[in-house]
């Protein structure tokens, strides 16, 4: 994506939604002012997810990681635009969180379409890698869950069997989410795009 024209002044406009000094975050300070769930979000690309999300569940809080700063203006002036409340954003993404000392912070955690990383060779970067379980597994409470949705037959076997050899529990398995008749589904940018043009959406949950 092109940098956005004014991209550093449009972010400071939306710097009540936008979490910049993370390394504070990581020790020290409260994600929101109040005592609600927290759910995180790696990688939100331009919002459409976190924003539909956020507005069905004003109890929970929603912290959404994004690298690529333009797409991550998109997401925070969606929020802005619409005066959610109760989601920020910071520009980063899973490694963030590889030494966050305040511990079990988290209820859930969603990955949607994430990088699949087609090579062998680049399996340690897939966000289902035992590596990142890894990372989740010490931010996440106990009995919190991961929810993950892709678009990728092999990364979904992948992730299914990185999910076993983990020793993790799954539920609500669907090959095919638009027609297993799962209710509450929110889809993504990629989600619709991908299912318009007849893709099978893979999900599943997956409990810490």
């Amino acid at each position: 994506m092109r940098k956005k024209k004014h991209r550093d002044d449009r972010l400071n406009a939306c710097a009540d939604f936008i979490i910049n000094d993370f390394e504070k975050i990581k020790t020290e300070e409260k994600l929101f002012d109040n005592d609600n769930p927290v759910h995180l979000e790696i990688g939100c690309g331009k919002g459409r997810f976190i924003t539909e999300t956020a507005k069905l569940n004003p109890n929970i809080n929603f912290l959404a990681a994004e690298k690529n700063l333009d797409v991550l203006l998109l997401a925070a002036e969606k929020i802005k635009n619409e005066n959610i409340k109760n989601v920020k954003f910071f520009a980063g993404d899973a490694n963030n969180f590889a030494d966050f000392e305040r511990g079990k912070v988290f209820d859930r955690i969603y990955i949607n379409f994430c990088d699949p990383w087609k090579k062998n060779r680049q399996a340690k970067r897939r966000l289902t890698h035992k590596n990142f379980l890894e990372i989740y597994k010490n931010i996440l409470k106990d009995g919190g869950e991961l929810h993950f949705k892709t678009d990728n037959t092999d990364l979904f076997e992948f992730s299914l069997n990185s999910f076993a050899d983990f020793g993790l529990n799954m539920k609500n398995i669907t090959l095919n989410l638009h027609k297993s008749g799962f209710e509450g589904n929110v889809m993504t940018e990629y989600e619709k795009l991908f299912s318009e043009k007849g893709q099978p959406i893979y999900r599943c949950e997956v409990v810490f």
